[in-house]
């Protein structure tokens, strides 16, 4: 008789190619937004609003899922799909807003991927990856939050590209950690 850790594990494992497939989507968003110029503001704003609400929509994913803490995902993912709903419906001002509130956004996300990073290292291989892009992004955030000579759009722009392309590389990463789980799930 399966207990029900191991039958979330194996019903879990069975859908590690959704994260597969977000992550390629990620990759593909990061592509998209480094072609972009500091011209297209209201694309962007659009742009990143969807980058929140899905982001936000997957750390709600988790707490569905989650066996302890759901209170950290469904909060951080409700925070994220309302400012992307908000982005969404004001492109011009939420470009200008993200902008301007560069730094403590990653700073945010950065503080987020480090705690996973920790809370996951006694079931994922891998978690030193998370702590890495954690890591990085603050150090992103602590420059994208002094810097005064590199135009804010175009900063934004980058950002928001390298921050897509680290939430792919992630996404992948933990399909494969799900699909690992599932499988060793699935012969208890």
């Amino acid at each position: 008789m399966k207990t029900a850790d191991a039958f979330v594990r194996t019903d879990i494992g069975k859908w590690w190619w959704l994260w597969l497939v977000a992550g390629f989507i990620w990759i593909m968003v990061a592509v998209v937004i480094l072609q972009l110029d500091e011209s297209s503001v209201r694309t962007v704003g659009v742009i990143a609003g969807v980058m929140l609400f899905i982001a936000g929509a997957q750390y709600v994913a988790a707490g569905v899922v989650a066996e302890d803490r759901k209170w950290r995902w469904y909060g951080f993912g409700t925070l994220l799909m309302a400012a992307g709903l908000t982005a969404m419906l004001n492109p011009v001002g939420a470009f200008s807003s993200l902008a301007d509130m560069l730094g403590f956004l990653f700073a945010l996300v950065a503080i987020v991927w480090l705690i996973e990073a920790l809370d996951v290292q006694d079931t994922n291989p891998l978690w030193w990856l998370g702590l890495l892009a954690g890591i990085l992004m603050l150090i992103i955030a602590f420059w994208a939050a002094g810097q005064f000579f590199i135009d804010r759009a175009y900063t934004l722009l980058v950002f928001a590209g390298i921050w897509a392309m680290m939430k792919g590389v992630l996404d992948i990463i933990q399909a494969f950690n799900i699909r690992r789980l599932g499988r060793i799930s699935a012969t208890f």
